[in-house]
């Protein structure tokens, strides 16, 4: 029974994302909850970031059509949100904004004998990333960067 009313709010839901340039990522039931709990996570469709005005926006047209569909016959919490942020640093606007926090760059095993570097994002060029590794600045080559993602400081 979950997973068919599951569905069927998902193919309800599809539309209504359609209608407002957003994309559902992910669409979660909580039973256990009462009232019930109908999390919603979406995106922007250009991948432009998520507001609060968007959720909100979003919100409005999810609940009367969920109202209107008779699927849930009971309360119901409905919570709208977006994915937030990756751990992985991926566009030029990442590494620009978490310049100076620790990162975990992995490396590629077949072009270093390093498996992992831990230091503090110092500059990414077209060539190469550099992080500060205890006050030296170390450039990493990208043909030996498999993954760069924010942690947290260990020593």
């Amino acid at each position: 029974m979950y997973e068919d009313l599951k569905k069927k709010l998902e193919i309800l839901l599809e539309e209504i994302a359609a209608n407002s340039n957003v994309e559902i990522c992910s669409l979660k039931l909580h039973t256990n909850n009462k009232p019930i709990i109908l999390e919603i996570i979406i995106k922007k469709v250009n991948n432009e970031d998520i507001s609060l005005d968007d959720c909100s926006k979003f919100n409005h047209p999810v609940s009367k059509a969920i109202d209107n569909s008779n699927l849930l016959n009971c309360s119901y919490v409905l919570e709208i949100s977006s994915q937030g942020v990756s751990d992985e640093l991926t566009s030029e606007r990442d590494f620009k904004t978490f310049k100076g926090f620790p990162v975990n760059v992995k490396l590629n095993q077949t072009n270093s004998k390093i498996k992992n570097l831990n230091g503090l994002l110092y500059e990414k060029s077209k060539d190469y990333l550099a992080i500060n590794i205890k006050g030296k600045i170390k450039k990493i080559p990208f043909d030996e960067v498999l993954k760069i993602s924010l942690s947290t400081i260990t020593d």
